[in-house]
């Protein structure tokens, strides 16, 4: 008996054995099967634009020594996979046109449907560019809703990082075609710059959008690149280190989180012996008060950081009850949360949105109601951002809610270091998403970012063309077309001509214009001096459509840019000034006196000027300056009214004659 046993166990376990190795060979099988199997980057799929008149690559992975086949407009192209998996093949130069079928075959097949041929442009930058339809979905409803071209796509770019070298492939993404509900995540700049260019040449546009907000020209660079800047060359190389970015990370969620935790805990809107402040019913009659929208450290608080609690009692008319509505707020330094008759009702961490909360229909009540915002300020000047709208809508009713608000400081805080913002650090963004994208063809680029380098105007002379270069060598179609845009009005403006960073910068774009082939759209007329993210981007889209048609498509008759400075001479006096790009005559915008000159003699002192137009040309003159040496126009921040424009409607650049 024992025997027996002792053989039934020997056998078992041969058959577990032999069981165990079918399952190692079958796992091995598939694993090896699923290997060998064609794959594609994700930007040959379905939807592709491919780039006309040119040779055009199209690449993949497969089992190494494997031969695969590309089939394309009735003809046959082979490769052989090499050692490390990739193959290749070259179309010749296609015709606009499409939508047309390739098949790929080897070990599998794959069909990439609807494809179009026509013109491909890379939209990248910071958050000007990443900036979606739906963002501006308040002006430009009605384009939205009217949305419909299939002949216009963009695919999307996944953020990412890293500082381990060129990445092979982005680990997402399709091509999305023109719709109502597809335009909503379009660049509106990139969209506009589409849309135009279509309405003018019918050819399929792509669109390749690689932006993110926030983010330096010197992380769009490839580590060859940064060498002729060190510093940026030197912390390429910290990053490296995975081991480093860990420590640097753990350190911002601890500096952050305790910071958070510390003004939580210590902020009196929570303790309070009342209960917490967001009650409706709190009494607020030691109150102070202060206008909103506004900032608070010119008024009794100071400059102070940390918590502030805002109050406002409204009165709802019994046509807004029962309905849903609508809370606007504006734009809020920092972050806050927000509550109406003690309901929370949302809530945003920066100061870039916009505040807009869905209120339920239940919530509004007839007769007084409270609105209630718990307002965190981390560093800097703290409030509510004026020229926004601060309301309620409901039904066809609104109310207004500026004007005196209840406040109290919750807890004062030191200022908050914020995050390190790994992904901006030179290097990271070149390789995360822009390395996977230098096989496919491309007709050039439009470029809307600098405001996150404005502090280091002076080095952007270099460090911009760098970039351009830089990427026309990795790309290896020769200097292709790279169009950008000028930085607008941004900050308050000024009573006096003063200097100014984001001056400066402008004047490094404008320099940027000697490298072959570029492009700029001035935008000096259409930012809000109180919003980095200025809403209109439809003008801006269209003016680089303007400069592609010259730089790009070869059309030297159309008047593709504002006045731009040339020349100076000194006549008694005046300084007269020389333009080119002046289309059919310079003009002031609205029939005014120019504005935003200023002119300076040999002590470097600025003054408002006096100013004519006369022969193409713009004499300026001062009486406090009777030997003047150099002009200056639009040279702030944000100068408010510069009109300088040419009759087809284009604005001036901003310039100086001066190297103060």
């Amino acid at each position: 008996m024992i025997r027996f046993i002792e053989h039934q166990r020997r056998s078992s376990n041969k058959n577990c054995s032999t069981a165990r190795l079918l399952l190692f060979l079958f796992s091995f099988l598939i694993a090896l099967t699923s290997f060998s199997q064609i794959r594609l980057p994700k930007l040959v799929s379905d939807g592709m634009v491919l780039q006309r008149d040119t040779k055009i690559k199209i690449w993949g992975w497969a089992t190494s020594g494997e031969k695969v086949r590309v089939h394309f407009l009735g003809a046959t192209y082979s490769s052989i996979a090499g050692t490390n998996g990739s193959w290749s093949v070259m179309l010749p130069e296609l015709k606009a046109g499409g939508p047309h079928e390739m098949k790929i075959d080897g070990s599998n097949e794959i069909t990439v449907r609807d494809i179009l041929i026509g013109d491909v442009w890379v939209c990248s930058g910071q958050s000007n560019m990443e900036f979606v339809m739906m963002s501006s979905s308040s002006i430009y409803g009605d384009e939205i809703a009217h949305a419909e071209n299939k002949f216009i796509r963009q695919f999307t770019v996944p953020r990412k990082y890293t500082f381990d070298g060129d990445q092979e492939d982005v680990a997402s993404g399709s091509w999305q075609s023109v719709d109502p509900k597809t335009v909503l995540r379009f660049s509106a700049v990139a969209y506009f710059f589409a849309k135009d260019l279509y309405a003018r040449y019918k050819i399929p546009i792509g669109l390749i959008n690689a932006s993110l907000g926030g983010s330096r020209a010197e992380s769009w660079m490839s580590e060859d690149a940064l060498k002729q800047f060190p510093n940026h060359f030197e912390e390429y190389q910290k990053y490296k280190d995975s081991t480093f970015i860990a420590n640097v990370e753990r350190e911002d969620r601890k500096r952050i989180a305790a910071w958070n935790t510390q003004a939580r805990e210590n902020d009196e809107g929570y303790k309070d012996a009342q209960g917490v402040w967001r009650k409706p019913d709190l009494n607020t009659a030691t109150w102070d008060e202060m206008d909103v929208p506004g900032f608070w450290e010119k008024g009794k608080l100071g400059p102070v950081n940390g918590v502030i609690w805002f109050r406002k009692d409204f009165e709802v008319p019994n046509s807004m009850v029962g309905v849903e509505g609508k809370l606007h707020l504006g734009n809020i330094v920092d972050a806050d949360s927000t509550f109406i008759n003690g309901i929370f009702v949302g809530g945003v961490g920066n100061m870039y949105v916009p505040r807009k909360y869905n209120i339920p229909a239940t919530l509004l009540k007839p007769g007084k109601n409270t609105i209630i915002v718990r307002l965190v300020n981390h560093t800097g000047k703290g409030g509510f951002v004026p020229d926004k709208p601060y309301m309620i809508a409901a039904g066809r009713d609104t109310i207004r809610l500026s004007g005196l608000w209840k406040y109290r400081l919750g807890v004062k805080m030191e200022p908050l270091i914020g995050p390190t913002f790994v992904m901006w650090k030179p290097g990271g963004l070149y390789n995360g998403m822009i390395s996977p994208l230098l096989s496919y063809a491309i007709k050039g680029v439009i470029w809307y970012q600098g405001e996150s380098n404005v502090s280091r105007a002076i080095e952007h002379r270099t460090l911009f063309p760098a970039l351009i270069r830089n990427w026309r060598n990795k790309w290896q179609i020769g200097d292709f077309p790279f169009l950008f845009v000028q930085l607008p009005n941004y900050h308050e403006t000024q009573a006096e001509p003063s200097e100014s960073s984001w001056a400066m910068f402008r004047e490094s774009q404008l320099k940027t214009l000697t490298e072959p082939r570029t492009g700029m759209a001035v935008a000096i007329d259409v930012g809000e001096w109180n919003d980095i993210h200025p809403l209109n981007k439809k003008d801006i889209g269209i003016r680089l459509a303007l400069a592609a048609q010259h730089v790009a498509y070869g059309d030297n008759k159309i008047v593709y840019s504002g006045p731009l400075y040339e020349s100076m001479k000194v006549k008694a006096n005046r300084i007269i000034l020389s333009f080119r790009n002046t289309g059919s005559g310079i003009v002031a915008k609205g029939g005014e006196p120019l504005k935003q000159f200023a002119i300076a003699g040999a002590d470097k002192k600025f003054v408002w000027a006096k100013t004519v137009i006369r022969n193409n040309r713009v004499e300026v003159w001062s009486d406090q300056v009777t030997n003047p040496v150099a002009v200056r126009y639009a040279w702030s921040d944000n100068p408010d009214g510069a009109n300088l424009f040419n009759q087809e409607g284009l604005p001036a650049s901003p310039f100086r004659t001066d190297d103060f």
